[in-house]
């Protein structure tokens, strides 16, 4: 059983799967983290994450341990990430990775742009994740300041409407939702209304399928 989870940043996507990966007993796999690494080893090799030889390079050298690395939350990270997710090489990379990673039983659970869409185009049950530009910035704006981070929230909206723009309109795996996925809209939900709305469709989804697996 695979189950993709889509989204923008900051839309709540990430806590969601991670709780129905617990939930069910599937592993979990944050697959933003895989492009935040390849970023950073790129800029801690002192070179420029828009260089498609040396995010290359990056990706085909990542050590998975490095998904644990606490700067990987950052802002510098995060917009790293974006560059090399841009990049078709690194991408072709990654995505052998991720569908090794969904393939394990009984089930996976990966959170991302383009699972739905790209990664994992069969997956049994698609959900996207979205909220409202302002709530995302507020939810961004505290975590970084619960984090100890200077933020700013006007700045925080910004950096999210042109990272949004930059996902969106990318030529390669561009973000958007899968036509057979199911929109969540997390704007007005807590993360246990949140998380109960999806264990909702995603217990319908696999009734019609037959069953959850391991379940």
């Amino acid at each position: 059983m695979i189950i993709a989870v889509d989204g923008p940043a900051a839309s709540g996507k990430g806590t969601l799967a991670r709780r129905i990966a617990r939930e069910l007993g599937y592993a979990y796999l944050d697959t933003g983290k895989l492009y935040r690494a390849v970023g950073m080893t790129v800029l801690r090799r002192g070179g420029d994450p828009s260089d498609a030889v040396a995010a290359e390079s990056a990706a085909r050298a990542l050590d998975p341990d490095m998904l644990e690395d606490p700067e990987l939350s950052g802002d510098e990270a995060a917009l790293a990430a974006s560059k090399v997710s841009a990049i078709p090489a690194v991408r072709a990379v990654l995505l052998e990775m991720q569908r090794t990673f969904a393939a394990q039983s009984p089930g996976a659970v990966l959170d991302g742009r383009d699972i739905g869409t790209v990664v994992c185009p069969h997956a049994d049950i698609k959900l996207y994740v979205i909220a409202s530009d302002e709530i995302r910035a507020q939810r961004r704006h505290k975590e970084l300041l619960d984090r100890g981070k200077a933020s700013i929230y006007a700045r925080v909206l910004q950096d999210l409407k042109e990272r949004d723009a930059r996902d969106s309109g990318r030529s390669v795996a561009p973000m958007k939702p899968a036509e057979d996925a199911t929109v969540l809209d997390t704007t007005r939900l807590d993360a246990e209304a949140a998380f109960a709305a999806a264990m909702d469709l995603i217990s319908a989804a696999a009734a019609r399928a037959g069953g959850l697996a391991g379940q």
